[in-house]
């Protein structure tokens, strides 16, 4: 005990650099007493919440008029105890989009695109909220999915032929033309070259999608399928395949520019295949399933990002991809990914700076849509022997909310929503996170996504009550 008390009291507890190297002990109170881990109690956070009965099988009312993604409708949360954060012209725009909404309840249909890092990679978050608002405005199926996912997604099926490669604005390789669209994803495949001299020949490559079993019902459904395509600068067929049975034969329109090649069914295809042929391959930037009313949930994973990459695609194809989905929401859940890497709070705010330059690029090109940040969850780092929230996550929730007030900005406190500081832990020891102290787990997920709704459905039904009282 005597040699440890020397270094204990020579050595600070943030430790000192020698010899270039970063030197640490323990201060001489806590070789007596060791650090606890701090739990906090979050058994009413839990038990607060209820995700049964998201599952129920699609009903359509009304008359029958062969539209499929009618909603079933239902009462929405008339309070709760994280609302969504606005202010003036955020409150504004968030009115307009709840219009667009009813208006999507009555047999019309818009979008809303949920970009975020691996939060809510393979649907996490998302596809929960996509049930929800679906069952509630209408709508089915995943929405808008890559041109070529390597995520594991509980949502839809995917496989794509060996000769395909994937391109991302968040993650290299990258595309030098930038042509990703509204996915920020891309794919083109690989052609055949003759022997001799360097001939391109033509090459066949595929894409096959069906419905996944796991996902909620109404994304296994869906009567309309879109492929959407730029660059083709050479003739390209297409066949296209249901259960291994051509259905429909087509050519790409080979002029470069931003195209869609649309399918309609009376049923969800259980398995499609487009086949491609070409000696020079477009770039494909996705594909979209849903219905023919009702509101497309989409869900744009981007592991690894900050929000930097937002706005890293041809602006002018991001643009007229989001106008002809329509899209009135935007949903930004981003900052996990630098929360670690804060040292100071100058880099915090350097951080908020960039992502409300990002805000601000959408909010110019696409300037009829509202958008709701989410803030980053808890997340705990491992220091001195217990997992502690990272010191600068509490100062990054509250400078977003305020760039959010400044900017026309919905936001919504997931931190606060969980328990605040030092709540990672106790999600993490009841099974709702992973034991990377990061990330939810699937029923964890469900929890937040279903105190989001809340916070959503609260707006809604306000902006209804005032609505109901100026009429």
């Amino acid at each position: 005990m005597s040699l440890l008390y020397i270094p204990s009291t020579l050595i600070p507890e943030e430790g000192v650099t020698w010899l270039g190297v970063k030197w640490r002990f323990l201060p001489f109170e806590r070789v007596w007493v060791a650090k606890k881990q701090v739990k906090k109690n979050i058994e009413k956070i839990v038990a607060a919440v209820d995700t049964s009965n998201i599952n129920d099988d699609i009903k359509h009312i009304g008359k029958s008029t062969g539209q499929t993604g009618l909603p079933e409708g239902g009462l929405l949360a008339s309070e709760t105890a994280n609302p969504l954060q606005m202010s003036g012209s955020a409150i504004s725009k968030l009115h307009r989009f709840f219009s667009a909404l009813e208006g999507a309840a009555s047999g019309q249909k818009i979008s809303i695109f949920h970009y975020g890092d691996s939060q809510i990679e393979g649907d996490r978050m998302t596809g929960y909220i996509r049930q929800r608002i679906q069952q509630q405005f209408g709508g089915i199926g995943p929405g808008f999915i890559p041109a070529y996912n390597v995520y594991n997604t509980q949502s839809f099926k995917q496989k794509v032929s060996p000769n395909f490669k994937r391109y991302t604005a968040f993650w290299p390789p990258k595309m030098s033309s930038r042509r990703y669209g509204a996915l920020l994803s891309s794919a083109t495949f690989d052609v055949a070259y003759s022997e001799g001299p360097k001939t391109p020949l033509p090459t066949e490559a595929w894409v096959e999608i069906a419905p996944s079993p796991s996902a909620f019902t109404r994304a296994r459904t869906y009567s309309q399928v879109k492929c959407y395509y730029n660059s083709c600068y050479a003739p390209c067929s297409v066949k296209i395949y249901e259960n291994d049975k051509l259905i429909h034969e087509d050519s790409l329109v080979a002029d470069g520019g931003h195209h869609v090649l649309p399918l309609s069914f009376g049923h969800t295809p259980v398995k499609l295949r487009f086949v491609f042929s070409s000696t020079k391959s477009p770039i494909f930037t996705g594909f979209s399933l849903d219905g023919d009313v009702g509101v497309a949930v989409n869900n744009v994973a981007m592991r690894g990002s900050s929000g930097h990459d937002l706005s890293s695609s041809d602006a002018s194809i991001f643009a007229q991809m989001h106008r002809e989905a329509n899209t009135k929401l935007f949903i930004l859940q981003f900052g996990g990914n630098s929360v670690h890497a804060f040292r100071d709070s100058s880099s915090v705010r350097y951080y908020i700076s960039s992502l409300k330059n990002r805000i601000n690029y959408i909010q110019k090109l696409v300037p009829d849509a509202a958008i709701i940040l989410i803030g980053p969850s808890d997340m705990s780092r491992l220091h001195d022997g217990i997992f502690e929230t990272y010191p600068y996550l509490p100062y990054t929730v509250d400078r977003m909310q305020k760039m959010c007030a400044e900017n026309g900005v919905v936001f919504w406190n997931l931190f606060a929503a969980m328990g605040g500081k030092n709540s990672m832990p106790a999600w993490v020891a009841q099974g709702l996170a992973g034991k990377d102290y990061v990330h939810f787990s699937p029923r964890g997920a469900s929890i937040a996504s279903q105190y989001f709704f809340e916070a959503f459905g609260t707006a809604y039904s306000e902006w209804q009550s005032k609505k109901g009282g100026e009429e």
